[in-house]
């Protein structure tokens, strides 16, 4: 099973508050970000994992490439700046064909010991996807997602306007089919992995919602306390 990061943003709200660092490098109890993410992968079992960085994030890609020799499977860095995530993604999915992967963006933080088992779950599954969703919400634009009383998706929603209890957390282990629904998005000019998302329902993809306890996306200055926090804390 591949893994992939997406880590082409530009950081622009943690620069603001007066982060010296690159989003990607931003230490959490003394590791930057995107090394405890290549960290957890490969304890995961990841048999290749591919990361992708905008042009003008010099620092992370050098980071990147001195850390590829210590990286105990395949790595593949990007180094392509791209107008949203989804369009990452899209640069991302030439590398992850055939063959189930998980994708997420840099910034996520999650519980190690739940990871693990949604991506055991996952590659158990015969579901076309499975996404980590939580009902811990501390999100400027969340996503949700609704449900049915077998955890499977029926929809992604801006508003929660029908009771829906999850939020997206960032997090996609997906199969084959999703790549197909990428390239037909790219092909009619969609935008944004959210409509990604919801292609993958419109199209009758089988999804699971896998709910994580807690998922921290670290966007500003404070996220980075928070964040610490919470890998602290015991699972």
């Amino acid at each position: 099973m591949k893994f992939a990061i997406i880590a082409a943003g530009e950081g622009s709200r943690l620069s603001q508050e007066g982060a010296k660092l690159p989003k990607p490098l931003t230490l959490l109890a003394g590791t930057a970000m995107i090394e405890r993410l290549i960290r957890i992968f490969v304890d995961n079992g990841a048999d290749e994992i591919v990361v992708i960085v905008n042009e003008e994030n010099v620092l992370t890609k050098n980071f990147l490439e001195e850390l590829s020799d210590k990286i105990e499977v395949p790595f593949t860095l990007l180094v392509k700046s791209t107008p949203s995530s989804m369009h990452s993604f899209f640069e991302l999915s030439k590398y992850l064909k055939g063959d189930k992967f998980c994708l997420t963006t840099v910034d996520t933080i999650f519980r190690e010991k739940e990871f693990a088992k949604y991506i055991s779950d996952f590659k158990k599954s015969e579901s076309d996807g499975m996404m980590g969703v939580t009902d811990y919400i501390d999100d400027e634009k969340p996503l949700y997602v609704g449900t049915n009383e077998q955890m499977n998706i029926t929809g992604f929603f801006d508003k929660n306007e029908g009771g829906c209890k999850y939020i997206s957390g960032g997090i996609y282990c997906l199969g084959p089919k999703a790549i197909d629904v990428l390239t037909e998005c790219m092909d009619k000019g969609v935008s944004r992995m959210r409509n990604f998302q919801r292609a993958l329902v419109e199209h009758g993809l089988s999804l699971q919602a896998w709910p994580f306890t807690k998922i921290i996306d670290v966007d500003h200055a404070e996220d980075i306390f928070k964040a610490e926090q919470f890998i602290a804390e015991k699972n």
